[in-house]
């Protein structure tokens, strides 16, 4: 199966659900078991999720140290990830990680601690990026949010 034929079966795939799992650093995703849904995720020879989409919406992560190395862990194809949701952390920045998933086309920061606007001009180098949350954060109250 060609990379381009992967990406499109993928996009298909059921997340890697970490969410209400009350996870402080990101690390912890190497030990924790993800949730089952009600499809099965399919994963690589290696062991590796095939999904292109990472939930870990509601837990406790303040920062993304170690995302990029924790993701290449659990992950076959962490180039392909498309959907990343980060909802109801406390993240208090948009950390550059982030940046360099350029197939990302949904990413979910709504009900965070993200205080400065300017934080999210650095998601203007995500070429795919489509839906963007933010809602529920103190930047709501900079002026030219909206």
């Amino acid at each position: 199966m060609s990379k381009k034929d992967h990406m499109n079966t993928s996009v298909q795939e059921p997340p890697l659900d970490y969410s209400f799992r009350s996870i402080h650093v990101i690390q912890d995703l190497v030990s924790e078991e993800p949730r089952t849904g009600l499809r099965p995720l399919t994963h690589s020879k290696s062991g590796k999720s095939l999904t292109q989409s990472l939930w870990l919406n509601n837990n406790a992560l303040n920062d993304l140290r170690d995302f990029k190395h924790v993701i290449s862990q659990l992950l076959e194809h962490p180039q392909n990830l498309a959907w990343i949701d980060l909802s109801f952390n406390d993240l208090t920045t948009i950390d550059p990680i982030l940046t360099t998933f350029f197939n990302l086309s949904v990413l979910y920061l709504h009900g965070n601690s993200i205080q400065r606007l300017g934080e999210v001009n650095k998601l203007a180098v995500l070429p795919r990026l489509r839906s963007l949350t933010l809602h529920g954060n103190p930047i709501e109250e900079e002026k030219g949010y909206k």
